[in-house]
């Protein structure tokens, strides 16, 4: 059994060993391929992939070379061409070359890592080239436009207008067609070479200032144009001067005229090529012209013209649709010349806004106006009574159809009531300012009011509102301007003090019923209740009492400064005391009476003698309280004290003349109690200097009952 196991598997274990062996040996193969692999093939192969980088750079080196190569050639034969072109007066193909070149060293500059020194020789050389060509299509724009210029730099003198010329040449345009003309040549070269802007920048800057914009600023200017052989030239011929500025109707046909000429000879030009077929989509030069200076122009024509066209009148609007329709065939004249393009421009806008633009003219021109008044002079017046009155247009009752109805209804009405009227009436000038003096710009501005707020019923609504406003802002700028500007004068002036009281008093008087009077002619939107001035009333009444008040306390000061210098009255026994007390109490009747003079006449009657009595009492009271401080009082000091005090008393009532008639002033000179409150006071201060012991004892329960009523009051 176990010879026979062993015969098995002896044939086994020898193909084992046979196996074993074979691998042993396919091992070492293996050993040996990867020993040559790493020695040899490894070696072979890091010497090709070094030698294939350094063919891949030579490669692009080479490739690189070319390419720089090329874009020499390429830049040389641009300059050559372009030296053949400008030979030929083909300026659009020189140009074009020379963009070539340019794109061509732009393109060498841009690589990196590549540089060569010849590149800033071949900069250098296209600048050259570049400036040579614009050098001579600067000459050939000199041929075709030519301006002859005054010596003066400054051409806004009707002289140096004169004096302008510019020359068309015309020559050149009949040679060929317009799209292959010199001009157009010269025109598409400069747009290729980026300096048509520029260029068309300087022309219209020459062309505004020179001939646009004296066309529009005097209107003795008109265009003239002389067509020659060789040429078209602009000139200017002056008519008769007129001092106005001119319609804008003739000054569009002027400008339309200017470049119309300019159009047919110049601005038609393409300045760009156009592919055939397709003209329409060409750019003319008129485009160019129309986008640099139209808005300066507009904004002139604006300036300089249509604003002096804006009606000062609210009847003049309706003619003004003239210049609206002038201004809309005018733009339009100019889209058909390709110098405008899109919709309404700044300019047909501006005219169609007429009803504003008037009432903002309307609202200056009342300010200035009124501002003019306020700072004019105070002292010029004017004598108001209770009968006068601002003159008023005729406004249309504003509820005409019910008034009718209500007068027929009353006057059934009437018939059948009973007289319930009280028989005593008031005067009609009850309501009245009182007769004084207010000064002539004062009148004149109520006056502008008026007829301001008579115009504002006529506007339209917008403007109506605008009118109403202005002319509140004419009664808060007096009350911001007059005390600031006359401020001095006021100060020092007692007439102008009282002028100035008048002046604001006589406003306040027509504040009260200005409104009431133009409330139902005016807009909806202002009668319900904006349509007022009663709001300003007590601030003028404040600003006219004010000043007046000021007025008189500087006056007081001066009295109680002119009687500080009597001594007391003390010891007036003396020469020297008495002397002095009797200048002091001249002093102070002169004042009085000098101001009596300065506002007689000027201030109401009431306002002149409360006024003037006042500052006599000032007067009085002080004299009082001086004599009666006195301790010790002899009979002789006795007698010159009321020699003193006759004087005051027989003087002071003549200062009561406040009107120029000496009739009329007795009534007031007869009722000084009424004015001076210590006139009774004084009187009996006189009564006591002249009485014995026993008259003084008598007269002392009439002094106490005097002193008891004063205290009262």
């Amino acid at each position: 059994m176990i010879q026979k196991k062993y015969s098995e598997f002896l044939p086994s274990l020898q193909s084992a060993e046979e196996l074993a062996a074979q691998v042993d040996r396919l091992c070492g193969s293996i050993d040996l391929l990867r020993a040559q692999i790493n020695n040899e093939v490894q070696r072979d192969l890091n010497v090709a992939i070094a030698e294939f980088t350094e063919l891949k750079q030579q490669l692009e080196r080479n490739t690189l070379i070319l390419s720089v190569l090329k874009k020499l050639q390429e830049f040389d034969t641009a300059i050559k061409d372009y030296n053949a072109a400008l030979q030929e007066k083909k300026y659009v193909v020189a140009a074009q070359q020379l963009e070539k070149a340019r794109s061509s060293l732009k393109l060498l500059e841009s690589r990196k890592g590549f540089e060569l020194k010849i590149l800033k020789a071949l900069g250098m050389e296209l600048t050259v080239q570049t400036q040579n060509m614009l050098y001579q299509l600067g000459e050939e724009w000199q041929k075709m436009v030519v301006w002859k210029l005054p010596p003066s730099k400054e051409l806004i003198t009707l002289e140096s207008a004169r004096q302008t010329e510019l020359h068309l040449c015309t020559k050149l345009l009949k040679e060929e067609e317009i799209a292959d003309s010199p001009v157009t040549s010269v025109l598409q070269a400069f747009a290729i070479l980026g300096e048509l802007h520029t260029k068309i920048k300087l022309f219209g800057q020459l062309l505004l200032k020179c001939i646009l914009k004296p066309l529009i600023s005097h209107p003795s200017l008109q265009p003239s144009v002389t067509e020659q052989p060789e040429a078209v030239v602009l000139r200017f011929e002056t008519i008769e001067p007129n001092s106005e500025p001119s319609s804008p109707v003739e000054v569009f046909d002027k400008i339309r005229l200017v470049l119309e000429v300019l159009h047919t000879q110049l601005l038609n030009m393409p300045v760009d090529e156009c592919v055939e077929g397709e003209k329409d989509g060409c750019t003319v030069l008129a485009q160019v012209l129309g986008d640099i200076i139209w808005e300066e122009l507009s904004d002139c024509l604006i300036q300089d013209c249509l604003v002096y066209s804006i009606p000062t009148n609210s009847n003049k609007l309706e003619q003004y649709v003239e210049v609206i329709k002038s201004t809309e065939e005018f733009e339009k004249a100019l889209k058909s010349m390709c110098f405008l393009k899109g919709d309404a421009t700044d300019l047909l806008k501006y005219a169609r806004n007429v009803n504003a633009h008037f009432a903002n003219k309307k609202c200056q021109d009342v300010i200035v106006a009124a501002r003019d008044l306020m700072t004019s002079e105070i002292h010029n017046t004017v004598k108001i009574t209770p009968e006068s009155s601002v003159a008023l247009p005729e406004l249309p009752d504003p509820m005409a159809g019910d008034h009718v109805k209500m007068q027929k209804a009353s006057k059934t009405l009437r018939n059948e009531m009973v007289n319930l009227e009280n028989e005593t009436k008031l005067s009609q000038h009850t309501f009245s300012l009182p007769a004084c003096r207010i000064s002539v710009s004062v009148e004149r501005l109520m006056e502008l009011a008026y007829q301001t707020l008579s115009e504002a019923t006529a506007s339209t609504d917008q403007c109506c509102i605008q009118l109403f406003y202005a002319v509140r802002n004419i009664f808060q700028l007096f009350y911001d301007v007059v005390p600031t500007y006359h401020k001095e004068n006021l100060q020092k002036l007692p007439q102008l003090a009282a002028i100035h009281h008048n002046n604001c008093m006589y406003i306040a008087h027509h504040l009260l019923t200005l409104g009431h009077q133009f409330r139902y002619r005016l807009t909806s939107m202002l009668c319900d209740g904006a349509a007022t001035f009663v709001d300003l009333v007590p601030g003028f009444r404040r600003l006219g009492i004010e000043c007046f008040l000021a007025q008189m306390r500087a006056q007081k000061g001066e009295l109680l400064e002119r009687l500080s210098s009597a001594r007391n009255f003390s010891n007036v026994d003396d020469e020297e005391n008495y002397a002095a007390a009797n200048k002091a109490i001249r002093q102070v009747l002169h004042q009085l009476r000098r101001l009596g003079k300065v506002w007689q006449d000027v201030l109401p009657a009431t306002v002149y003698c409360k006024a003037m009595g006042t500052l006599l009492n000032t007067a009085l009271v002080e004299i009082i309280s001086r004599v009666t401080a006195l301790e010790d009082i002899s009979a002789e000091d006795a007698d010159r004290l009321h020699s003193l005090c006759r004087t005051m008393a027989e003087e002071g009532p003549r200062v009561f003349a406040p009107l120029p008639s000496e009739s009329e002033n007795r009534k007031y000179q007869e009722e000084v109690p009424v004015y001076v409150h210590r006139w009774m006071t004084f009187k009996q201060l006189m009564l006591i200097l002249q009485a014995n012991l026993q008259e003084i004892v008598d007269q002392a329960p009439v002094a106490a009952a005097g002193s008891l009523s004063l205290q009262e009051q």
